[in-house]
């Protein structure tokens, strides 16, 4: 399965969650987000959606406002703490959308994430909003496997 990683604004390739689902088997693609353009962003993940056209949209805080704003082209959104409201993103999604996020998260509320319209599940396990202890990682893999 392809899965296409939307890191956040202070990450960058090859983090914790897209090194996790490549150890799980997905061939997971990686593209390096600027911090200093929102629309770039946008037009990259766009490009590799319509080059390589993955299965599921992993998105994390601001990568999961780009997942957002893109057309998935059919793939699925997994979005983990995502931080649309910072980035003027619809709060609406596809219905197979599942959304992780930490009830515990100080930088983007998990009421933000309630509010999105059209997601399956808003699903609350993690420690905080770097979702990286394993409760989170394994819920994020969980959802990239359609089980929930």
């Amino acid at each position: 399965m392809k899965v296409l990683f939307l890191h956040g604004l202070e990450s960058k390739p090859g983090g914790s969650k897209a090194v996790y689902l490549s150890d799980k088997g997905y061939e997971v693609l990686n593209p390096a987000l600027p911090k200093s353009s929102f629309p770039e962003s946008i037009a990259i993940a766009q490009q590799v959606i319509d080059d390589e056209d993955p299965d599921v949209i992993v998105g994390s805080s601001r990568g999961g406002a780009v997942a957002m704003a893109v057309d998935p082209r059919g793939a699925r959104l997994v979005l983990v703490a995502p931080a649309w409201k910072n980035y003027g993103v619809p709060p609406t999604v596809p219905p197979d959308t599942i959304i992780i996020h930490s009830p515990l998260d100080a930088i983007i509320p998990v009421d933000d994430s309630r509010e999105i319209e059209g997601a399956q599940a808003v699903v609350p396990v993690g420690e905080d909003h770097r979702m990286f202890d394993q409760e989170a990682l394994s819920a994020i893999g969980r959802a990239v496997r359609g089980d929930y």
